[in-house]
C-alpha cells in the first residue's frame, strides 16, 4: 500500500474529442508503464478496449489505470465525454479527490465540458483544466484563455504557458517558477506570475499580509498553499498539453502531484445511525469503502470497482455490505489497468481496487458499517419497447438487459402493464443503439425495438367526489362492496400532514402516502360503515389504479383520496369486493375531476456556433420550447438553455447535427412534468390500447 498523502486519485472529463483517452494512454507510455504506442485510431488504446468504443472511436465506459510520477502514486478514471453516457463519470467522480477537465483548444468549451466541471464541484473535487491539442492550427490562446476565464472566473490561471502555437507548439514554461530563458512563449509568464501567487496565497491570511508588504512566500508555503487553494477552489490552474505530440505532459503530472489533491486533502464525511463523522483516511480506523463503478466484461464476470476511503480491505476478508443480509468474502483483490488485472493481498485509503463474481455487490454499495450520501444520476428518458428478433429468445433477452441494467445507472428496464412489453429506457437514442450493439456482441442476441415511448402520466386539475356499488349475485354468496371517495389534486412538495388535516372531513383515521407517485389517501370513515379490515384492500384498488392509469394507461400521480364513507354486507362483503369498488369508485371520480395527461419537460443546453443561434431560437419555438436564456461557450460559440417537451427531443441529434453541420452538441435532463396541450392529450388518448383494467372483476 502506498502512504496515502502520495496518491493522487484522478477523473479525466471533458466533452467528447477533447483527447482524454490520448492523455491516459500517453501518461501510461511517458511514465514507461507499458510499452508500444496504445492509439485510439487504430484500436490499440488501453482505455477504449471494448468492440463498440473500438467500432465509435470514443469511450463509452469508464476504464481504470495506474501508474506512478514524481514519488506519487496515480489512480486515473477515463470517462466518456457525450453527455448520452454521463452516468459513466458521475459514479467515478465519487471515487476520486481532482478532476482534470479537459478543453479542446480548438473547439473551446463545449457543453459537456460546462456539466463535468460543475459535478466536480458539486463533488467537492479539486479542478485543474487541461488546455489540450495545442498543435491545433488556426488557435487563437488568447481569446481561449478568456472564454475560460469569463465562463469559470479569475480564479482560472495559466500555471504554465505554450511555447509556440498550432504547428509551432514545441512545450510550455512555467508561470509558478519562471525560468531565465521563455524564449518562445506565447505571453510573458512573469506577467502571469503575480496573479497566479495571489491565487495561492488567498488562503492565508498571514501570508498575503506579507507578501503585499513586500515578502513573498517561501518555496515551502507555496506548495502548502496551493494545495489549500485548489481545495478552497480559490486556485483552478490552466495546463497546457497536446496528448497526441506528447508535449506538456510530464509538466501536467508534475502539476496534478504538486496541486492536485490527495486522500487527506478532501474532507468527506459518512454516517453510522444516528451519528455523523469526519472521514479519516487511516489504515488502522474502521473500514469505509464505497462500489462506484459495475462493469460485466466478456466473459460474463462482474467486476465491482471499490475506492476504500478509511481502513483496510484484505483478501479473504468477510465484511459488511449495505444491501447484502450477511457479510460478504473478498475472495480476491484486483489492481486494474485498462482491461487487464493483477491479484493484490490489500487496499487501504485512497486505493482504488476491483473484485470479481461477487452477485451481493452493486454500484452504491457501502463496506463496512458506515454509509455515505447516495450518487445521485439523472432520470433517463428516452424508450424503446424491446422484443428478440428469434423466437424462443425472451429468457435470454431479459438475461442480458440485466446485465446492463447491473452496469449502467442510466438504463432502466420496465414491463408494460398494458401492453406486457419489456420497455428499456436510455439518456438518449444514442445511448440505446449503443447497448443494442453490445447485445449482439456479448450476448449473440439481436432485438428488434419500436418507436420511442414517453413516460406520460396522468393526473386531475379539479376536485370531484362520488361512489361506487360492487354487487353481483350468482348463487350462493354473493359480493358486496360499496366506497364513497373525495378527490382533489395533490401539488408536488406539499406538506403531506397539513394537507392530510385540511382534507379531513369526517374525522381522520389513517394516513397513506406513496411518495413516488405523489399520491395520498386517506381514511376518513366513521361508525364501522366500512369495516377495518376491508380498508386495506380498497387502497390496493387504488395502487392498481395508481399504476394503470384511467384515461390512457398512464401511471397517476399528484392525487389525494378521501375514504368518507361506504357500505357493507355482513355476508356478502370480502376484501375482493372492496378492493373492485375501491378501484371503480377511483375511476370513476377521477374522469370527472378533469384528468390530464402530464408530459415530461426536460432542461437542454445546446452548444452551437454563434450563426446557428437564431436557428435553435425558431426551431425550439416551433417544438413548444422556452427558451431561457444563452451565454457565451467561447471559440464562437453560444449556449441555448430551454425547457422542452421531451416528445419533441427525443431524436434532436440529427436534427442538431443538420442544423450546425455536426458542429453543435447539447446535454438534455429532466426538469418536471407539466400539463400536455389538450390537442396532443386528445390524440395520445385516443391511440392508447386500453387494456381490461376498466371492467369489474
Amino acid at each position: 500500500m502506498a502512504n496515502v498523502e502520495s496518491i493522487r486519485n484522478v477523473i479525466l472529463c471533458g466533452h467528447g474529442s477533447s483527447g482524454k483517452t490520448t492523455l491516459a494512454d500517453s501518461f501510461l507510455t511517458i511514465t514507461n508503464t507499458v510499452s508500444g504506442t496504445p492509439s485510439v485510431e487504430d484500436g490499440s488504446s488501453i482505455c477504449d478496449f471494448d468492440p463498440e468504443e473500438k467500432t465509435h472511436k470514443y469511450s463509452i465506459e469508464s476504464a481504470a489505470i495506474h501508474f506512478k510520477h514524481g514519488g506519487k502514486s496515480f489512480h486515473m478514471l477515463d470517462t466518456p465525454g457525450y453527455p448520452d453516457f454521463i452516468g459513466q463519470v458521475i459514479g467515478p467522480m465519487h471515487a476520486v479527490d481532482t478532476a482534470l477537465i479537459v478543453v479542446n483548444a480548438s473547439s473551446g468549451i463545449e457543453v459537456n465540458t460546462r456539466r463535468v466541471f460543475d459535478e466536480a464541484g458539486k463533488a467537492g473535487l479539486g479542478r485543474i483544466i487541461v488546455l489540450n491539442k495545442l498543435d491545433s492550427d488556426n488557435l487563437e490562446f488568447q481569446n481561449i484563455v478568456d472564454g475560460i476565464r469569463e465562463m469559470w472566473g479569475k480564479q482560472c490561471v495559466l500555471l504554465n504557458v505554450p511555447v509556440g502555437i498550432g504547428a509551432d507548439f514545441k512545450g510550455v514554461v512555467s508561470t509558478l517558477k519562471v525560468p531565465d530563458d521563455t524564449t518562445g512563449a506565447i505571453l510573458d509568464p512573469n506577467e502571469i506570475s503575480e496573479p497566479l501567487i495571489e491565487s495561492i496565497i488567498e488562503v492565508d491570511d498571514a501570508v498575503m499580509e506579507r507578501y503585499f508588504e513586500g515578502t513573498p512566500p517561501t518555496d515551502k508555503e507555496l506548495s502548502s498553499l496551493i494545495v489549500q487553494a485548489v481545495r478552497a477552489g480559490t486556485l483552478i490552474p490552466i495546463v497546457c498539453c497536446s496528448a497526441k505530440a506528447k508535449l506538456g505532459l510530464t509538466e501536467l503530472l508534475d502539476a496534478v502531484a504538486m496541486c492536485g489533491l490527495s486522500p487527506v486533502d478532501l474532507t468527506r464525511h459518512a454516517t453510522s445511525g444516528e451519528e455523523e463523522v469526519e472521514i479519516q483516511p487511516d489504515p488502522n480506523g474502521p473500514l469505509i469503502a464505497r462500489v462506484f463503478r459495475t462493469r460485466i466484461d466478456p466473459f460474463v464476470q462482474k467486476l465491482n470497482f471499490i475506492r476504500v476511503f478509511s481502513g483496510t480491505l484484505k483478501r479473504d476478508d468477510n465484511v459488511a455490505a449495505s444491501n447484502a443480509r450477511k457479510g460478504v468474502k473478498m475472495n480476491q483483490l484486483l489492481r486494474v489497468q485498462g482491461e487487464s488485472t493483477e491479484n493484490v493481498d490489500s487496499a487501504g485509503p485512497g486505493d482504488i481496487v476491483a473484485v470479481a463474481k461477487m452477485d451481493d455487490l452493486h454500484t452504491g454499495t457501502m463496506l463496512g458499517e458506515f454509509t455515505m450520501a447516495d450518487f445521485k444520476f439523472p432520470m433517463p428518458m428516452v424508450s424503446f419497447a424491446v422484443s428478440p428478433k428469434s423466437r424462443g429468445d425472451e429468457t435470454k433477452l431479459s438475461g442480458a438487459v440485466n446485465k446492463v441494467v447491473e452496469e449502467d445507472p442510466t438504463f432502466k428496464l420496465d414491463r408494460d402493464p398494458q401492453t406486457k412489453e419489456l420497455v428499456m429506457t436510455g439518456m438518449s437514442e444514442l445511448h440505446l443503439n449503443v447497448i443494442q450493439e453490445r447485445l449482439i456482441r456479448r450476448d449473440k442476441l439481436e432485438v428488434e425495438t419500436k418507436v420511442p415511448r414517453i413516460a406520460f402520466r396522468e393526473t386531475i386539475q379539479s376536485k370531484a367526489e362520488g361512489d361506487y356499488r360492487h354487487k353481483k349475485q350468482s348463487g350462493g354468496r354473493g359480493q358486496f362492496g360499496e366506497v364513497h371517495i373525495r378527490m382533489m389534486p395533490l401539488p408536488r412538495g406539499t406538506n403531506i400532514e397539513e394537507f392530510a388535516t385540511k382534507a379531513n372531513f369526517n374525522g381522520l383515521k389513517e394516513v397513506h402516502y406513496d411518495e413516488n407517485a405523489n399520491f395520498l389517501w386517506l381514511d376518513a370513515v366513521v361508525g364501522g360503515v366500512i369495516p377495518g379490515n376491508f380498508m386495506p384492500a380498497v387502497g390496493k384498488g387504488f395502487s392498481e389504479r395508481i399504476v394503470n392509469g384511467v384515461i390512457a394507461g398512464y401511471p397517476v400521480q399528484d392525487v389525494c383520496v378521501v375514504v368518507h364513507f361506504g357500505k357493507h354486507h355482513p355476508v356478502d362483503s370480502s376484501e375482493a369486493a372492496f378492493k373492485t369498488a375501491g378501484k371503480m369508485a377511483f375511476k370513476k371520480v377521477f374522469e370527472q375531476a378533469r384528468p390530464s395527461l402530464l408530459e415530461p419537460i426536460v432542461h437542454m443546453n445546446i452548444t452551437i456556433p454563434e450563426a446557428n443561434v437564431g436557428d435553435v431560437y425558431s426551431d425550439m419555438s416551433g417544438r413548444g420550447g422556452r427558451v431561457s436564456g444563452s451565454d457565451p461557450a467561447g471559440g464562437n460559440f453560444t449556449t441555448v438553455h430551454c425547457e422542452v417537451p421531451l416528445r419533441e427531443v427525443t431524436t434532436y441529434a440529427r436534427t442538431l447535427s443538420s442544423m450546425t453541420g455536426g458542429m453543435g452538441s447539447y446535454t438534455m435532463e429532466f426538469s418536471h412534468y407539466d400539463i400536455m396541450p389538450a390537442n396532443i392529450q386528445q390524440d395520445v388518448i385516443s391511440k392508447a390500447k386500453m387494456g381490461d383494467d376498466d371492467d369489474e372483476s
